[in-house]
This record gives C-alpha cells, sequence and structure tokens, in this order.
C-alpha cells in the first residue's frame, strides 16, 4: 500500500506495522455514525439492593466491565472511566439501550485491528447520537489489546460517536500528538481483558470489498451479538 493512501478505498491486506498505521488512519478518518438523537449524559446508578442480609457484589465503578458476544466468541472489556470518563459514559450509554445488538464487525486487518458497532448484519449504517468530546490527550496509547473510539476527522476533533475499534498491535500514529483534527488521535478507554485470541481470530477471517466504507468486512459477517455490562 501507498502510505500516502487517503481513504477507506486504498489497497487493502496483510500489512506491516507502518503500513498498517497509515492504512488505519485513513479508514479511521472516513468513518461517521449518522443521527443525532442521543443524550449522553450519565447513565442512571444501578438500584440499591433492598435485601439487607444479601452482600451486594464489589463493582469497580471506575473500570466497568463489559462483554462482546459475536458468533465466534466472547471478548471481555475493561474500561477507564478514570482517564476517559465522558466516552466511557457514552459507550455505556450505547450498551445499556442494546444499540449494539446484532451489528457487525465491518472492517478486519488480520493481526492489527478490528473495527464495529456502526453497521446492521444487513450491512445498513446504524443512526448514532451527538458527537463526544475526543478525549485521546489522555495519555492513553493505542497499544496492543487496547481499545479505543473511531472517528470522522473531516468532520473535526470531536466526532466520535459510536464505532470503535480493538488494537491488535501497537499504533502510535493514532495517539495524541497535537491539536490539529489530523493530530488529536484517537480516545482509548480501556482494555480486553480476556478473549484477545478471539479478537486476533476475527481479524484473520476472510474478507470481501461491500463497497462504501466496507472495504473490507469480515465474509462470512462477525456479527455483535450483544454488548453487555458484567457486573
Amino acid at each position: 500500500m501507498n502510505d500516502s493512501s487517503v481513504g477507506p478505498g486504498a489497497q487493502t491486506g496483510r500489512m506491516p506495522s507502518l503500513a498498517w498505521c497509515a492504512l488505519a488512519a485513513a479508514v479511521l478518518l472516513s468513518i461517521g455514525c449518522g443521527g443525532d438523537k442521543r443524550n449522553t449524559g450519565d447513565a442512571a446508578p444501578p438500584a440499591e439492593n433492598s435485601t439487607a442480609a444479601r452482600p451486594r457484589p464489589e463493582v469497580d465503578a471506575r473500570h466497568p466491565v463489559v462483554r462482546i458476544d459475536t458468533n465466534l466468541g466472547a471478548i471481555p472489556l475493561r474500561l477507564d472511566a478514570v482517564e476517559a470518563p465522558g466516552t466511557v459514559r457514552n459507550f455505556l450509554n450505547y450498551v445499556a439501550d442494546g444499540f449494539y445488538a446484532n451489528t457487525l464487525f465491518h472492517y478486519v486487518a488480520a493481526d492489527q485491528m478490528i473495527l464495529g458497532g456502526g453497521y446492521t448484519a444487513a450491512g445498513g449504517l446504524k443512526p448514532a447520537g451527538t458527537p463526544i468530546r475526543n478525549e485521546a490527550h489522555n495519555g492513553l496509547k493505542n497499544r496492543r489489546g487496547t481499545i479505543a473510539m473511531a472517528r470522522d476527522a473531516s468532520l473535526g476533533i470531536d466526532s466520535a460517536t459510536c464505532q470503535f475499534f480493538i488494537n491488535l498491535a501497537d499504533a502510535p500514529t493514532l495517539d495524541y500528538r497535537g491539536d490539529s483534527p489530523g493530530e488529536y488521535g484517537y480516545c482509548v478507554f480501556g482494555e480486553v481483558a480476556d478473549g484477545l485470541d478471539v479478537a486476533e481470530q476475527i481479524s484473520r477471517a476472510p474478507t470481501s470489498d461491500q463497497g462504501g466504507d466496507l472495504v473490507q468486512m469480515p465474509d462470512p459477517p462477525v456479527v455483535i451479538r450483544s454488548i453487555t455490562r458484567v457486573k
């Protein structure tokens, strides 16, 4: 691939790390989720346990855990609400609404990354909510095993909504490097707690070009059956 490629139609396939970084930047810059209907405020707190004799499970609100269930296996995630509080809150609101049920991992690069959360199992773009503040300046890096928000740099720094990606290799060019839209980077907001092998298997799936943003989609599709919060 020519590192100067600037869109998801660039040549794809399994690539060395530097070429992957260039492709990832191009693909992630091209991503958008439509709509403007979601309130990304604080989710309601869980109800108190009314049975005094029953011990309450210990939940770390600073590092909530969610599980991505796919047709190829489960990927538990440990989120970081300390360093990326707004991003985690937004993601958990989508999770609570069941938004991710029957969506796709719609772009993969073998042993580099998997991208999902924006397309239905039928291949249609889901209407998403209000874009959120980009917290890529939080110091968390796009390293192997992290989860980060996708965004459309052509729409500005704060353009992430629902789509996310899991890094399967270090991708320093996706980190915060400056205050321009092209340098602000992609916000890391957690890490894979288990199941990285499942993510790697997804990344190695056979792909086909479905047109538009679906230039390297797993074929047969990899479906996110649900994302649920683990308590």
